[in-house]
């Protein structure tokens, strides 16, 4: 008796009993998902995603031609950039460490955490961004509600060509700073859709380099037959990469999903509480762990916040700032959580860099937030906004912490369920996803280095 006293943290008796639930039920019992099947994804062609696979390592897109895709996106990240807020101009390395480069200042860091790029082929992927501002929306002659309204131009074959696209345009991503260059110039004067705009002047760069020519040409028919590389092509031949390489669908969680394989029990243990008393599948649903909503969590925020550049707060209200709802204030967009141990820092703003901690605040905002001391993973840097700003305000903080409330009542968690939600978070790792189908090229077309 003694040393089953020693042994038991205040959470055993739960994890226990969760145990013994999924050693004792069938599995339909905790109402699981099923895994994915291919009906589930956009079919990819093959020769776009290989030409989308050049361009999405080529930094021929952004201004300075310093920075590609993939440098905020890389598989070693588990396809994000392994720091809290980014740091795109400005920059020079990759991931945790990356550092200023003294010769071209950042003017700010990347306002939010890099998100994952997997499984943005399945059709059930309709909104993109933390706060949803890209979503589709057969009403409008674009097929897409995006910030450029009217503006957006149609020919983009799906939500993701269109998402992929905008980072081009951001001063601090990959355009640059507002003079640097005739990218970032455009940028400044509001030119982005048109001839001489930002997306015209890229694909110019991109149509001048005769491999690219060629390879356009025999992925696309009409640019056989002479029309001009647009820039729904640049973007489309994205997607298709983005889609075939980062399919995940294939972990052991699918596996045991799927009848071929079992869980560790610590893992089934966290299993039967993420899909039970946890509650954590009432947001993060379905096959890929995500209902796709809005939710307000309580995640500290961190950062330069979402303002324009003559705005000196550090807020960021999230899903609100897309559809002026103050019911939407802070929430933000529920992430997949396919490969979730790989993709930290977690939350919008990368508030956690330990996996564990993020559970434990995440199940218990309000509390979390009173309590929470900064975990950030961020490169040494003096912006003109303090990083921790927000946390500082005792309104702002008021404001988040409301918000939680409103939207979820919170439930402490001990040790072991901690211990063991992070152990079936593990189980949605697919290492084959991680690494990708086509991997990283040794050289692109333009010529310029590859962030290897």
């Amino acid at each position: 008796m003694m040393r089953e006293e020693t042994i038991r943290s205040p959470g055993w008796t739960t994890v226990a009993t969760a145990l013994l639930l999924v050693l004792a039920a069938p599995a339909v019992a905790l109402d699981l998902p099923r895994a994915p099947v291919d009906a589930d994804y956009r079919p990819v062609d093959r020769a776009a995603a290989e030409l989308g696979r050049l361009l999405f390592w080529d930094p021929i897109l952004s201004g300075n031609r310093n920075i590609s895709c993939g440098t905020c996106h890389h598989p070693k990240f588990g396809t994000s950039d392994g720091l809290s807020l980014g740091m795109g101009e400005g920059g020079v390395g990759l991931g945790p460490d990356r550092v200023v480069d003294p010769e071209n200042l950042p003017e700010q860091r990347i306002p939010r955490n890099a998100p994952a790029l997997f499984n943005l082929g399945a059709h059930e992927f309709t909104v993109m961004f933390h706060d949803g501002r890209i979503e589709e929306d057969p009403s409008r002659p674009s097929g897409l509600r995006t910030p450029l309204e009217d503006e957006m131009v149609a020919g983009f074959d799906t939500l993701l060509s269109a998402q992929t696209m905008f980072p081009v345009l951001s001063p601090d991503e990959m355009a640059g700073h507002y003079s640097e260059n005739e990218i970032s110039r455009a940028v400044r004067q509001g030119l982005i859709t048109g001839e001489g705009g930002a997306w015209d002047l890229i694909s110019r760069r991109v149509a001048a380099i005769p491999e690219y020519q060629a390879l356009f040409e025999a992925a696309y028919p009409e640019i056989a037959e002479g029309r001009a590389i647009g820039f729904t092509d640049i973007s489309n031949a994205i997607g298709a990469f983005v889609e075939l390489e980062w399919r995940s669908d294939a972990s052991p969680f699918d596996a045991y999903l799927r009848g071929e394989a079992g869980l560790a029990p610590e893992a089934e243990a966290g299993m039967a509480l993420f899909y039970g008393e946890a509650g954590c599948a009432a947001c993060h649903a379905g096959s890929f762990q995500t209902d796709h909503g809005f939710h307000a969590m309580g995640a500290p925020q961190l950062g330069p916040g979402k303002a324009e550049r003559f705005e000196s707060h550090s807020r960021d209200v999230g899903r609100m700032r897309v559809t002026n709802d103050p019911a939407d204030a802070y929430a933000f967009r529920t992430p997949s959580l396919r490969n979730v141990a790989r993709t930290g820092p977690w939350g919008h703003a990368g508030a956690h860099s330990n996996l564990a901690g993020f559970v434990r605040f995440h199940a218990d905002p309000a509390s979390g937030l009173s309590a929470y001391a900064p975990d950030a993973t961020l490169p040494a840097f003096e912006p003109t906004k303090p990083d921790f700003a927000a946390l500082q305000d005792p309104s702002e903080t008021a404001a988040i912490v409301q918000a939680a409330m409103a939207a979820t009542q919170g439930r402490a968690l001990a040790d072991d369920e901690v211990a063991a939600l992070v152990a079936f978070l593990e189980s949605l790792t697919d290492e084959a996803a991680i690494a990708g189908r086509l991997g990283i090229p040794e050289s692109v077309p333009s010529g310029l280095p590859v962030d290897r």
